[in-house]
């Protein structure tokens, strides 16, 4: 058994991440990334020690290991790195020594020796990371959610654990906004073919398991013996821009996007025809767009209390007319779709918040996501 730890609490507790970055924010503003990284890894190295403490004292021999010393070697990149190396023979040495490891996740070290933390998702792909390095039958992440929900279950209360799920499956949710597990650690266990259990502790059930393997099951939910539609994520505080020009002007078209892409946003659901372009940023950056686009000259509207909800299924590859279905279910519930997108496992579509909980109930049972075998 090898442990990887995230620091303990949310914004506020005194020993989480976001605390120790406003300690010293709150008084200096003008800290290095350096030495930002530095105090942020302090949470997880705080929570390694404390829990290999409390397992030594209960007689099973522990030894708590920062990044570093657990072999992560990072490209440099403070408060974003990515992992270039994972070389775990100090972990491989205390697991044949019969000791527990317990790894601060969320952080690693550069070939100076530099502290780089990871960013979103840092323990989760910490832990999947070094499950891969030391070639583990699994890699169990515990939250405190049952697992990968068919649906936000703080919207919809008849949302389901999914038993099985493939890869693509979630790393889709992850992308369109389901916050279990980080898509970054779904891209690495996909690469490396890990085995990836998520559940809660406290949950006697048997969680989510992510694999390579479909689990498909025929039903009234699908046709064809196969399930389209195997869960429903959404984003919300989202701006619709719609760029409407009198003629073609591929030049300043071009210069929009990549000064808008220069200043750290990013668009999604992007559509693009001669005389008209579509996209949706987020609400944060709706200032930087507008100022672009004023810069620019180009003509624009937009519309903000936007969201955006997505329905995700390997199965809908091969299962004609899922588009039709989804847009029939939601004009029959008088819910107005802005704009679409889709990838060949998902379908996005852009809707005003306001209808967003209505949305995703209304697709839901539509696709028998409440009552169908989703083990």
């Amino acid at each position: 058994m090898v442990v990887v730890v995230s620091a303990m609490g949310r914004k506020g507790d005194p020993y989480a991440t976001d605390t120790l970055k406003s300690l010293a924010l709150q008084e200096y503003s003008d800290l290095s990334l350096r030495d930002l990284d530095l105090i942020m890894s302090c949470g997880e190295v705080i929570s390694a020690v404390v829990v290999a403490a409390a397992l030594s004292a209960r007689g099973i021999p522990s030894r708590a290991l920062t990044g570093s010393q657990a072999g992560f070697l990072t490209d440099g990149h403070y408060s974003e790195a990515e992992v270039v190396d994972c070389q775990p023979g100090r972990v491989i040495e205390l697991l044949q020594h019969n000791e527990v490891p317990v790894v601060a996740g969320f952080q690693g070290a550069d070939p100076l020796g530099e502290i780089n933390t990871l960013g979103r998702g840092g323990s989760d792909t910490t832990a999947v990371i070094l499950g891969a390095a030391l070639e583990a039958d699994k890699v169990e992440i515990y939250t405190d959610v049952s697992g990968i929900m068919t649906a936000d279950p703080l919207i919809l209360k008849e949302a389901r654990v999914i038993q099985q799920i493939t890869y693509g499956e979630v790393f889709q949710l992850a992308h369109e906004g389901a916050k279990v597990i980080h898509p970054r650690a779904v891209e690495v266990a996909m690469r490396n073919n890990v085995c990836v259990v998520v559940r809660n502790p406290e949950d006697p059930g048997t969680g989510t398991l992510i694999t390579a393997e479909s689990s498909l099951r025929g039903g009234g939910y699908s046709t064809r013996g196969r399930r389209a539609v195997t869960g429903i994520a959404h984003y919300t505080n989202l701006v619709q821009f719609l760029v409407k020009l009198e003629q073609p002007a591929p030049s300043k078209e071009l210069e929009m996007f990549q000064r808008i892409g220069e200043a750290g946003v990013n668009i999604d659901l992007i559509s693009v025809f001669p005389l008209m372009k579509a996209f949706i940023v987020k609400d944060e950056h709706c200032f930087k767009v507008e100022n672009i686009l004023k810069e620019l000259e180009i003509p624009y509207t937009m519309e903000k209390d936007c969201a955006k909800v997505s329905v995700v299924g390997v199965g809908m590859h091969n299962i004609p007319g899922v588009m039709a279905r989804v847009v029939r279910a939601l004009n029959e519930q008088e819910i107005e779709i802005k704009q679409t997108g889709d990838s060949n496992i998902s379908i996005s579509l852009l809707i005003k918040q306001q209808d967003l909980h209505k949305a995703i109930k209304t697709l839901h049972d539509h696709f028998y996501l409440s009552n169908c075998d989703l083990s």
